[in-house]
């Protein structure tokens, strides 16, 4: 099977998943411990909270480890509530915002906050003119995500950052797709919180980091919780955090060099598919404004689930969207974002490349692609 759903999640680097094993044998106890083991795993987290805190260029005292993305989004969002700068009940979200944040915003929503989703333009950006013009005296925090899971578009959020600040409006941001692959050290150093999963850049599942700024006055979001200074429950995962501190620090490293491998082969997909651009749509940005590792598309006239079982049963493994969203009769949220509803969205289907991914494969895949709508424009 060749695989083609990095954004989804990645296979564990195998140097993170020795350091896993080592940290689960010698770094056993709770950190929360004062004897001899507790102390060892205790320094041992605080060496990784430094590591996070050098990456994004913040305060250690604001990096906060989580199981994983979801759950960095989730309380991230809920610090910010309860520090909130001035009273109000309105939030801004984006429309096709991860479903931990858009699922958050409708329990939000029955507890009497009012929300409004923001649409995307047809490159899948939110317009800086549609936020300016969803802000109220009343709004008190805006989460927008920084790079979108399903076509790759990157938002500016620095721009919206230092808008809402102005505003005295807290910002939260999803970094779950674009930490590891573009740098953010200047994108944190703007922002109130931020999200991070370790499973999307080659760290174990089950692991992810939160970033709030520490100058902010948060409150824990279940009473007399201690670990993680409040701000999450439950023993820490040491071993796993060890391994997702050293998979982001390998990620770092490679940076440069797999976002220009990563872009030839974007190109050499693309290019294979030159003789079916007709029948072939591409969505998302271009330039610093995309992600290159992830290629929204659809074959006009085939629902993108018959694309995807089509290349299953080639052994090509592609998607149909985020993995959160997979089994619902809905299309692809970005798409409806996007203006797009009924047939035409559910065409939708995604192809997300890694370290893994050769030349090779990308142009195979690209073949496979033209035999399907040569297939389609037959019938």
């Amino acid at each position: 099977m060749k695989y083609f759903d990095y954004a989804a999640t990645c296979p564990l680097d195998r140097d993170a998943a020795n350091i896993f094993i080592e940290a689960s044998t010698k770094y056993f106890g709770n950190s929360q411990s004062l004897h001899e083991a507790g102390s060892a795993s205790a320094n041992l987290l605080e060496s990784c909270r430094k590591e996070f805190s050098h990456l994004l260029d913040v305060d250690k005292a604001g990096i906060y480890f989580t199981s994983g993305g979801s759950e960095a989004n989730y309380l991230g969002i809920m610090a910010l509530l309860s520090a909130r700068r001035k009273s109000g009940n309105h939030i801004i979200t984006g429309a096709a915002e991860h479903s931990s944040v858009y699922n958050l915003m409708k329990k939000l929503e029955g507890e009497g906050w009012e929300i409004t989703y923001l649409p995307l333009d047809l490159n899948g950006k939110i317009e800086f003119a549609s936020l300016k013009g969803a802000v109220r005296p009343e709004t008190v925090l805006v989460s927008i995500q920084h790079g979108n899971p399903e076509i790759g578009t990157i938002q500016p959020v620095i721009t919206f950052a230092d808008y809402c600040h102005s505003k005295d409006i807290l910002f939260h941001t999803d970094c779950v797709q674009t930490f590891g692959k573009i740098p953010l050290n200047t994108l944190a150093g703007c922002v109130d919180a931020l999200s991070i999963s370790g499973h999307k850049f080659y760290g174990p599942k089950g692991t992810g980091v939160a970033y709030v700024n520490p100058k902010l006055a948060w409150k824990p979001y279940i009473d007399g919780t201690v670990h993680e200074k409040g701000f999450r429950p439950g023993t820490v995962n040491v071993p796993g955090i060890a391994a997702m501190t050293a998979a982001a620090q390998k990620a770092h490293s490679l940076m440069n060099t797999e976002t220009n491998r990563v872009n030839k082969l974007r190109e050499a997909l693309i290019e294979s598919l030159s003789d079916f651009r007709n029948s072939i749509e591409i969505f998302g940005a271009e330039g610093d404004e995309q992600l290159p590792g992830i290629v929204g598309m659809a074959i006009r006239g085939l629902e993108g689930q018959y694309v995807l079982l089509e290349c299953n049963r080639s052994g090509f493994a592609i998607s149909t969207g985020t993995a959160c969203h997979t089994g619902m009769l809905s299309p692809a949220k970005t798409m409806s974002a996007m203006g797009s509803n009924g047939k035409q969205a559910k065409e939708f289907f995604r192809i997300s490349f890694g370290r893994e991914t050769s030349q090779e494969d990308a142009v195979d895949l690209g073949k496979m692609l033209a035999a399907i709508t040569t297939q389609m424009s037959a019938v």
